[in-house]
Formats: structure tokens, sequence, C-alpha cells
């Protein structure tokens, strides 16, 4: 991803109204508030034992409710789901996913999704594995948290290793859908000195410029 997102980042800054436009339509916390639930879940308490740090951060997008597709709103889940859909099999996803196929697609991944056409029609349910590198770990209708960092085949404790939680919420008081990718990274293996995530400060700015633009991308199955 760091390979990615420093061509991502070079192109952002040689066309500043993108990026001001960018950020203004998928802004990013960072760090996480202290009573964020992540902290407290089950899920990050089992891949976290150590309570290493973690590079954190949530990418917010906010989309009015006329311009959602209607058959979205009908089922509980299925906006969670079809947002999930859009980051895996959308455009800001596609270079990393060309990449990791490359290098890890083989007879031993071969029960994992990889083509396009998975991606896009997944229901993401828990224990789905994709490109080698992510697996859902746990799904409710409002999220889906996916385990990334290294291989899924690889289920201990990681030298790399994180959450991304996807999720969405409607609020009607305001008229519009609220999409959140929320990322918590860390070292699983092993006790990390410091008090600062895993990612130096230029690699994290990165992370976040991919994280919008992922978002932004994945958005656009949404929409009417």
């Amino acid at each position: 991803m760091g390979i990615l997102g420093k061509t991502v980042f070079t192109a952002l800054l040689g066309t500043s109204t993108a990026a001001a436009f960018l950020a203004a339509r998928n802004p990013v916390i960072s760090p996480l508030p202290a009573n964020d639930p992540v902290w407290s879940s089950r899920v990050y308490k089992q891949r976290n034992p150590n309570r290493n740090p973690a590079t954190q951060d949530v990418c917010i997008k906010r989309i009015p409710l006329d311009k959602i597709r209607p058959e979205l709103l009908k089922k509980d889940g299925d906006l969670t789901v079809e947002f999930c859909r859009g980051l895996w099999s959308g455009l800001g996803f596609a270079v990393q996913q060309k990449y990791l196929e490359y290098k890890w697609r083989g007879p031993e991944t071969e029960d994992q999704l990889w083509d396009n056409e998975q991606l896009a029609e997944s229901t993401y349910d828990k224990g789905t594995k994709f490109t080698d590198h992510f697996e859902i770990i746990e799904k409710t209708p409002g999220s889906i948290t996916v385990r990334c960092g290294d291989s899924p085949r690889n289920q201990g404790y990681r030298g790399s290793d994180g959450l991304f939680i996807i999720s969405t919420s409607v609020d009607q008081v305001h008229g519009q859908v609220e999409l959140r990718l929320k990322s918590c990274l860390f070292h699983s293996e092993g006790k990390y000195p410091g008090n600062k995530g895993p990612m130096p400060g230029w690699m994290e700015e990165l992370h976040q410029w991919y994280a919008r633009i992922w978002s932004e991308t994945a958005a656009r199955r949404l929409l009417k």
C-alpha cells in the first residue's frame, strides 16, 4: 500500500483543487476518540492482547438520502454490504488488488476471492477471505470488520496486523447516509515499544489519502 499510496499522494499534490475537493468530501479523524467502540470490542482485544499502539483513523463520508439507490434502504444490512462491495471492487482498490493477485494468487489461495466479479458480488459473510490479505471476522447489519496486515492463512499473532471496520448508518433527521471506513493497524506479535502506531508519520498521511480515495470511489456504487 505504501507504493500505491505514494503514487496517489504525488498525483494529489499536483492537483491541489482535486485534493481539497477530496478532503472536503471525505474528512479523516485521527486519532480515534478514547471512547471509540473499537477499543472495548472483542475483536480488538483478541487481536491485540498486549494493547500495542495503533495507527488509527476514520474516514467519514455523508451522502444525501435522495441520492441513494432506494432498494438499498429497504432491508437492514444491504447498504453496508453494498458499500463493502464498492470498496473491494471499486477503482480505489484496483491497483492493490492486481498487485496482490500477481504476488499471491496460486493453488494454495484458490479458495479465496480474487476476481473483480467475485469482489463485487460477495455478501462478505464472516470467514470470507480475499486477495490473500483480508478476512471478514465479524458482520452485523451496520458494520463489517475485516482483519488485514498479513495473509489470512496466518491465523496467529502477526508482525503486521490490523482491523478495517466498514460501517453505514442512516440519519433520517438530517436526511443523509453516513459511511465510515475505520482503520486500526498494529503489531499483534509480542510487545511493541513506545506509544505510536507502526506507521511513520509520512506513511500515515499517505494511508489517510488512500482511505479518502477508497471511500470516494466505493460510494459511487450506492448512488442512483
